[in-house]
Formats: C-alpha cells, sequence, structure tokens
C-alpha cells in the first residue's frame, strides 16, 4: 500500500471529523500516537483536551454555553499496564474495562455501535496500543452503519505486529464534509510519520482547517522503557 503523507491528508480534507494516527517514529524507538477533535457546531467547538491520570479527557472551554455532553465529553486516552487506549468515544472505557476483565479489544466492543447521532451515525474509531518489553504493536477497530442504515452495524478491527519505522496508520470518522456527513471507508490509511514529538505535533495541527479544529493529543512512548511524552494543543485557551 503505498505511503501517504499525513499532512496532505489533513490539508486536503476540511472536515475528517476526528481523527487517530498511531504508528513507530521515523528512528524506530518510539511508538506513536495522535488524536484529533474538529467541531462544526458551537457545541463541539466549545472544548478543550486536559490531563487526567495517564490519559486525558474532554471539557467544556465554556461550561456556561455547554448544551449537549452525551457525545462530547468523554475520555480519549486511558492507560491499562503496558497498554494505551485511544478512541473518539465513551468506548475508551468500555475497551478499559473488557481488557482488564480479560476479554480482547475486539471482543470489549462487540456490545458497542456507531454513535446515534442520526442522519450522520458516527463511526466509533478506536486504537490500543502495546508496548512489552521492547516489543510493540497495535490494533485499529472502526464501527459504522451499514451504508447509513441505522439498522445495522458493520464491524472492522485490523492488527498491526511489528510496525515498520516511520510509517503509521489513519484513520478518522469522516471521509469529507457533507450533510449528511460521509463515514470513513476502507482501511486504515498508510501515512508517514517523521520528526520528534514536537515537530510531529506541530505538523498534525498546522495542517488541521483552521476553523473547524478543536484539539490534539500527541504522544510518543520509548519501546524500550515505557517512558512517554505527551503534547496537548487546545485552540480555546
Amino acid at each position: 500500500m503505498k505511503i501517504l503523507s499525513l499532512e496532505q491528508e489533513l490539508k486536503n480534507n476540511d472536515y475528517p471529523g476526528r481523527g487517530i494516527v498511531i504508528g513507530r517514529s521515523e528512528d524506530g524507538t518510539k511508538a506513536v500516537t495522535a488524536y484529533f477533535i474538529m467541531g462544526r457546531s458551537s457545541n463541539s467547538r466549545n472544548r478543550v483536551f486536559v490531563t487526567e491520570g495517564e490519559g486525558i479527557r474532554t471539557e467544556a472551554f465554556d461550561p456556561s454555553k455547554l448544551e449537549d455532553p452525551s457525545l462530547i465529553i468523554y475520555a480519549p486516552v486511558r492507560v491499562l499496564g503496558e497498554k494505551t487506549i485511544v478512541t473518539n468515544g465513551d468506548q475508551t472505557d468500555t475497551i478499559y474495562d473488557g481488557l482488564r476483565n480479560g476479554l480482547t479489544f475486539e471482543q470489549s466492543l462487540e456490545s458497542r455501535e456507531f454513535e446515534p447521532d442520526a442522519p450522520n451515525y458516527t463511526p466509533r474509531i478506536s486504537g490500543v496500543m502495546k508496548v512489552m518489553d521492547g516489543r510493540y504493536s497495535y490494533a485499529m477497530s472502526i464501527l459504522k452503519s451499514d451504508n447509513g442504515r441505522p439498522d445495522s452495524c458493520s464491524r472492522y478491527t485490523f492488527s498491526y505486529a511489528n510496525p515498520a519505522a516511520g510509517e503509521g496508520c489513519f484513520i478518522h470518522t469522516y471521509m469529507h464534509d457533507g450533510d449528511p456527513l460521509p463515514s470513513f471507508e476502507g482501511e486504515p490509511k498508510r501515512v508517514g510519520i517523521s520528526g520528534n514529538i514536537d515537530e510531529f505535533a506541530k505538523q498534525v495541527w498546522e495542517s488541521l482547517n483552521g476553523e473547524n479544529k478543536v484539539s490534539l493529543f500527541v504522544r510518543y512512548i520509548d519501546i524500550a522503557t515505557g517512558n512517554c511524552e505527551t503534547r496537548i494543543v487546545n485552540k480555546n485557551h
């Protein structure tokens, strides 16, 4: 599969929605993830990422302007031992609880489906990274309506063992802007990953549409030691 430019994928799409990138740093030593959120409504744009434990959660930037919190306030990132979970909704908690109780990533998501936000039926996108004893692997999932049908959920899981240096996979909720918003199609896109954490975070943030972008989370995990560095960028600050 052709390695795409993450920068161009973002610059050429005004509204990919929410997106997850998971891969390996250019020098091969770091497990890399990025999660971004965008918004078209004032409610969606009224958010920031804040640190919570080893992960993050979304919060209303101006609580007085918060309307419906149900699909916009959640913990996108949680850590369970050597596993880092990254998702676009409260299924982070479902995966965390499932893994803790001995289920696989895929089994944990069997109780969930796409978001109940007709007519978009936004896909639930999720990822889990495992860094242990100098080894690294990850998996990604998308739960989406079957061609816009609210009574049928299509489930796809993609697993990646020993990912290549300087490469990652990118999955996002929408193909592009629209009404209704068209769900992501196909397997995660192969994209290049370059630079240190600050360079990578800057590249992603500056490539997102200036009007629609809201927040960005980036984490580099040292594969040898498990130590991590994190960057959070909020448009509202």
